[in-house]
């Protein structure tokens, strides 16, 4: 395993825990659930749409990537997590994860792609997709997410290449 950082590093001890956690966006006493704004309103307005969607989910980019390729997908109804996605959602899901991961392999020089789900962040249940560049051996398995955060940002040009790739692949695939 190869960090993406110099020796020697340091461990640090936990901090102290905060209980109760403050509420994410998207739950009650936390800030309104920006996604679901947008979400319910970007096939009206002039907002930037997402790389594909159905009634279901919507494929949104990711900004500062460094990967061209790096994608997230997100539940069009406000849900939080896989415990509380409703049956109709639970059985799309699958489907769609797997059009989206031959849409990124089909980008070309992409060894695997990488599906993370954070929770830690809005309330609102989406996942990410990460390609690990073919032969970019050091960033097996955990270790994409600590290489993709160092990497310089990838070129403006490259994503918008790969993001136009994945939507005529699942355009093609609908």
């Amino acid at each position: 395993m190869t960090l993406p950082y110099a020796e020697p590093l340091v461990a640090l001890a936990p901090q102290p825990r905060v209980i109760p956690e403050p509420p994410r966006a998207g739950e009650p006493g936390g800030a309104p659930c920006g996604l679901c704004d947008w979400l319910a309103d970007f096939e009206h307005s002039d907002h930037e749409k997402p790389i594909w969607y159905d009634d279901n989910w919507a494929l949104c980019r990711a900004t500062g990537v460094t990967i061209p390729g790096v994608v997230w997908l997100a539940s069009r109804a406000h849900h939080d997590s896989f415990a509380d996605l409703p049956d109709h959602l639970l059985h799309s899901y699958a489907p769609v994860v797997a059009r989206i991961e031959r849409a990124i392999l089909g980008l070309g020089d992409i060894a695997r792609v990488h599906v993370y789900r954070w929770g830690d962040g809005s309330a609102h249940f989406h996942i990410w997709f990460f390609p690990r560049p073919l032969g970019m051996l050091e960033a097996k398995r955990e270790m994409l997410a600590l290489w993709a955060n160092v990497l310089p940002e990838a070129p403006k040009e490259a994503v918008a290449n790969a993001e136009a790739k994945i939507a005529q692949a699942l355009a093609e695939t609908n």
